[in-house]
């Protein structure tokens, strides 16, 4: 009897440890199959029925997908998108001369745009994409979690890239940075996977999505390079000892530089014009990392502070079991914010371009869930990090599809055309704004004359042309950007009155 006893609490306590290691949301019957390899119908018929992961992951890549196409089209194109626009209405070869002559974003995305301009030209064509790929980004993510720690990672990342207002945001703009994600986040899983396994494919594979990822926007250079010195690092004890060691990571280096070399020497050409001098618009300094942190939150405080001590929570679950995981995560972001913390005073600096953290920061968070089951040691605890995620982007995303979150140009360039009369002077300050207003105004059809201007006397040399006919002057924030010494706004507060603002584009009338 004493040895009975004795055996059941050793059971019970095995149990219990096991347990602690091994938070499932799916039945026995389910463990070991991997939804990542190719499966017979009949087993992802299991799974889709059955494997409570598969399921969560296909209801948040349909709602992601719902929360990314939704109203795609409401807002107008703004300067940026508006440029993507004007760039890719030229041939291949014109667009990778513009790339070449001083565009400061590789030209594959422009090259889609090219290809989608033949849908038409609508603000939702010219943003499928960014949405189609933003939307698919999340189940990458979830596989992004799932190697580097276990598939309640995976679930957990998957929940807070789909309910980001941050990725939101960026995969309903016709701009490159969701695409560039999701390349990222591709390169992030072959990546993991190569760490594990050191084969030649992985790391072949890791290479060829990098350079992917690098010719949608160069900045993913930035977690590229961090990648691999993180390999490097780690890896060189192994490679003192046997030189041969570093073949298969080798060999993902030499595919990505293949795959990128004429965009290098492009790159370096444009780093050394771009940073020439200072800045005139962006964040600098430390700034940068407290904003980057604050946008990719979800846009606001409360989310910070919760989902940073999340992160936190995260690094020191890691540090109890896998320390290496804890180095990779704090290498990427380290590195990212300190070369982005130099660069800001060279070139402009804006959090959208470190939209590759996020799934680094969504992975690092969703670890926390390790030490919370150490302690309630219940499934709940993943279903409630999940219901976290939603709670805490549901404000933000409420406030954004409720309104307009761009500048309209679409309703401002009507309210315009109600207002000119035939020979009337239209100036655009500055004068680069002419690309998102000319898409929706047209000065030939409403017989006026349009003008750009970036200084005070430029605008004085257009005033003089005035004559007895009405001069309007379409300005917004930028001219702080393009004219820094403010003689422009110091000329407009002198010759002109206001006839209004419609969201961030004001309307004024010589006198």
């Amino acid at each position: 009897m004493i040895a009975m006893g004795k055996g059941k609490k050793e059971r019970q306590k095995d149990k219990k440890t096991k347990n602690i290691g091994n938070c499932s949301l799916d039945g026995d019957e389910l463990q070991g199959i991997e939804i990542n390899k190719a499966l017979p119908l009949d087993t992802i018929k299991t799974l889709c029925t059955k494997s409570r992961y598969v399921q969560i992951l296909l209801v948040l890549t349909l709602i992601g997908f719902f929360l990314r196409f939704y109203n795609l089209g409401l807002n107008s194109l703004w300067l940026d998108e508006a440029s993507t626009f004007s760039i890719s209405q030229g041939s291949f070869f014109e667009i990778w001369q513009v790339t070449a002559g001083g565009e400061f974003n590789p030209p594959l995305f422009y090259w889609i745009e090219h290809i989608m301009l033949l849908f038409g030209n609508s603000e939702f064509v010219l943003r499928f994409i960014p949405a189609l790929l933003g939307a698919l980004t999340i189940p990458l993510v979830y596989f992004c979690g799932k190697e580097f720690l276990d598939r309640n990672c995976g679930l957990i990342a998957a929940a807070l890239i789909a309910f980001s207002p941050f990725h939101i945001f960026y995969s309903q703009e016709a701009r490159a940075y969701s695409t560039m994600l999701f390349f990222v986040a591709l390169a992030l899983i072959f990546y993991l996977k190569a760490l594990k396994s050191d084969t030649a494919r992985d790391w072949i594979l890791f290479g060829i999505c990098s350079a992917l990822g690098f010719w949608f926007h160069f900045y993913a250079f930035v977690i590229i390079s961090a990648l691999m010195i993180y390999t490097i690092a780690v890896r060189s004890t192994a490679i003192v000892k046997n030189f041969s060691a570093i073949q298969p990571f080798a060999l993902g280096v030499i595919a990505f530089i293949i795959a990128t070399v004429p965009l290098i020497v492009v790159t370096v050409q444009l780093f050394i014009t771009r940073t020439s001098s200072a800045p005139t618009y962006g964040i600098q300094g430390i700034a940068i990392i407290g904003e980057t942190l604050k946008q990719i939150s979800g846009f606001n405080e409360i989310g910070f502070y919760i989902l940073f001590s999340l992160f936190i929570v995260g690094l020191i679950s890691l540090f109890m079991s896998e320390k290496n995981k804890v180095i990779l995560l704090i290498t990427i972001i380290v590195l990212t914010f300190v070369i982005s913390f130099f660069l800001s005073f060279k070139m402009p600096m804006i959090p959208r371009y470190l939209i590759f953290l996020l799934p680094v920061y969504f992975v690092g968070i969703a670890s926390s869930y390790q030490l919370l089951y150490r302690i309630i040691q219940s499934p709940a605890i993943v279903y409630g990090l999940i219901v976290i995620c939603v709670l805490i982007s549901a404000p933000t995303l409420l406030s954004y599809y409720s309104g307009m979150s761009k500048d309209d140009w679409r309703g401002f360039a009507g309210a315009l055309q109600s207002k000119t009369q035939n020979g009337d002077s239209i100036v655009l300050v500055p004068g680069y704004m002419s690309q998102p207003f000319n898409y929706y105004y047209s000065n030939a059809t409403d017989q006026t004359f349009e003008y750009g201007a970036y200084t005070g006397n430029e605008l004085q040399a257009l005033y003089a042309l005035k004559e007895n006919r009405t001069m309007y002057f379409v300005v917004t924030s930028d001219i702080a950007a393009a004219n820094p010494n403010g003689d422009a706004v110091a000329w407009l507060q002198a010759h002109t009155t206001s006839l209004g603002q419609q969201t961030g584009i004001i309307l004024l009338v010589a006198t």
